[in-house]
């Protein structure tokens, strides 16, 4: 598994684009691989998310099977002025380290959503997304257990959990328009059970992988 990071213009066009639409971004980052298998594998497939900084930088963090090959999005999109268009590295070595009882702080942009009827009467079910910060904060330590970490606790018992950038991205899909709730979740997390909190990070948690959601990102509590 590689992990890397690619800083990305706003003030391109090409990176306006990128920005606007998830589908956009997922072709570019599919087109990053030019052998299946480094994109998806049995247990692991590549999973992105779109960070952006307190100055207006944005950062695309990618976790992969196989290294990616950025240049197209760079040419497109990449910073200017940035020294390295992009960097990847191995993630193997963070991965074999994990161990019940760790601390780490996370990141997390994922789909809140729960499957349902639209109509009583309708018999095919669709995804409806949580659009309650309550719910939103519920359906993450609703999947904790099975991601293999719990939410450590803040001195006041509550989980240590912040909740922001909620949003409903509308966009195109081909001759559909695509409505997908997401929310970044930041916060403290213990490792409870290391073999299914590295297929957390590996598979990603939740619906709406193609489009940026899912990919949990983990960095040194303090």
């Amino acid at each position: 598994m590689y992990l890397t990071r690619c800083t990305i213009d706003p003030a391109r066009r090409g990176a306006r684009k990128l920005l606007g639409s998830p589908q956009a971004m997922h072709a570019a980052v599919r087109a990053a691989f030019a052998a299946p298998e480094d994109y998806e594998r049995p247990g692991a497939r590549a999973l992105w998310r779109l960070d952006t900084t307190a100055g207006g930088t944005v950062h695309l963090y990618l976790v992969s099977p196989g290294a990616p090959d950025l240049a197209h999005l760079v040419e497109q999109a990449g910073g200017r002025d940035t020294a390295e268009a992009w960097t990847t590295r191995p993630y193997d070595g963070l991965l074999t380290s994990l161990q019940p009882g760790q601390r780490w702080a996370f990141r997390l942009t994922a789909n809140p959503s729960h499957s349902g009827r639209k109509t009583p009467e309708s018999k095919d079910t669709q995804r409806f997304g949580r659009l309650r910060a309550g719910e939103q904060v519920q359906w993450l330590l609703d999947r904790t257990a099975r991601c293999g970490f719990t939410v450590a606790a803040q001195r006041d018992g509550a989980p240590n959990l912040a909740l922001h950038r909620r949003q409903t991205l509308t966009f195109k899909r081909g001759m559909h328009t695509v409505s997908l709730t997401t929310a970044t979740y930041d916060g403290v997390l213990e490792v409870a059970d290391a073999a299914a909190f590295r297929q957390a990070l590996t598979g990603g948690i939740g619906h709406g992988k193609a489009y940026g959601c899912g990919l949990l990102t983990i960095a040194p509590v303090g």
